[in-house]
């Protein structure tokens, strides 16, 4: 089978009722930000929280009777598997996943959940994706690919026919690559649908494997990124042709810019998304120029993201968008004088997060203690106004250095 526009449209037919057609719309706040017009399309509000459960359906719906008495197998760092996990439940097909040992923990128990037998096994997609196949071998599974499928691609497809029926004249999609079976299939639909309409691809800096593959380059990965979700070393045998053919470009996003990303949708449009869902906007952020003055649309693909990496990611970026800011000041040893330091943040709305003071590691003369203090502010115009009314009252604050800030968010103190 080859993947096609009819092919994506039997797809839609497939999954039609059993899938949400999710909304595609315009962010005016985001729009006005990046000086481009900007579609999302909530792929993150699926029920299982991502778009994967279009291609993992189709698949599924496309078993003959002894295949689904047999069983399916597939291996995935998390929405495919819950994906797969969900509907097999639904269809009465027991189903057995593989997951690298570090998924989140809450796409593994929301596997579980769904009933599947669920085992940890590798560093990587690419480890357990070796151990899922000794599986599906011993046991007569029948493996269900995340990406390199065809039945699988098509669904995915379905996804740019209702952003275009929704949106018809959009000049780009930005779609984030892992595998590449989203956009492989997004691109056939596109290129049927609306062929002036570009389809750009995004991958991180860490892992740009499909990118790497297309240049002819020995694939190189990196550390951990937050979008896991397109942590892929392999790119898919299917969709790499359809990437050569049917994708103009792959633009490469860093951590910063998904975390950026990831607070701007949570903050603007109160939607929750995971690191490779927040990919799209990410390569907007980061490539200004190349996306200015354009119709775009972009698939927020997944929302599932663990509380203490999103909790994180709230953290740094109220740092980085200097609500929360770290400030030191040295006082007079004598008693009072903190109660002093603190009447005069209070009198300038500052927040006190926390406040410590030490006499040891510090230059400062004898008889000063050093007294640091985080404090919640307003952003950038607040923080000048209480530094300046710290320096008035003759203090001599500093903001340490944010080493963990961008580097092109740093700044002098004020």
């Amino acid at each position: 089978m080859a993947v096609t526009i009819d092919t994506i449209r039997r797809a839609a037919d497939n999954i039609r009722g059993n899938v949400q057609c999710t909304r595609c719309e315009l962010s005016r706040t985001l729009s006005s930000m990046t000086d481009a017009e900007l579609y999302f399309k909530f792929e993150n509000h699926q029920f299982t929280a991502a778009f994967k459960e279009r291609g993992a359906l189709n698949r599924l719906l496309a078993l003959t009777t002894d295949e689904r008495q047999r069983g399916v197998i597939a291996m995935s760092a998390g929405n495919h598997a819950q994906a797969v996990a969900y509907h097999a439940s639904r269809l009465g097909i027991h189903a057995t996943i593989v997951m690298p040992r570090h998924t989140p923990n809450m796409k593994v128990e929301n596997t579980r959940r769904f009933g599947a037998d669920v085992w940890l096994q590798g560093a990587g997609v690419a480890e357990a994706g070796a151990f899922a196949e000794r599986l599906a071998a011993e046991h007569r599974y029948v493996f269900v690919h995340p990406y390199d499928d065809d039945h699988v691609i098509a669904g995915q497809g379905t996804v740019a026919l209702e952003m275009l029926a929704t949106v018809p004249q959009l000049d780009t999609l930005v779609v984030p690559i892992g595998g590449g079976g989203l956009i492989g299939g997004m691109a056939v639909a596109a290129r049927a649908v609306s062929p002036g309409t570009e389809v750009i691809g995004v991958q991180t800096t860490r892992f740009p494997a499909m990118k790497q593959a297309l240049a002819g380059e020995p694939i190189v990965t990196g550390p951990p990124t937050i979008a896991e979700g397109i942590a892929v070393k392999v790119p898919g045998k299917r969709t790499l042709p359809l990437v050569r053919d049917l994708v103009s470009d792959i633009v490469l996003v860093d951590e910063w810019h998904l975390e950026q990303a990831i607070l701007l949708l949570l903050e603007i449009e109160k939607t929750v998304v995971e690191g490779a869902g927040a990919a799209g906007l990410a390569a907007v952020l980061a490539h200004p120029e190349r996306f200015r003055g354009r119709r775009i649309g972009i698939v927020l693909c997944g929302g599932n993201i663990d509380l203490l990496p999103l909790s994180s990611v709230i953290q740094r970026g109220l740092v980085r968008t200097e609500r929360v800011v770290r400030v030191r000041v040295g006082v007079p040893d004598v008693p009072g004088a903190l109660a002093d330091l603190t009447r005069i943040l209070a009198d300038h709305n500052a927040g006190v997060i926390q406040i410590a003071h030490q006499r040891q590691f510090t230059d400062l003369p004898l008889r000063s203690v050093e007294v640091e203090t985080i404090l919640e502010t307003l952003g950038a115009d607040h923080t000048r106004e209480i530094i300046t009314a710290l320096r008035d009252h003759g203090y001599d604050p500093i903001l340490p250095d944010q080493s963990d800030l961008h580097p092109d968010e740093r700044r002098s103190n004020p």
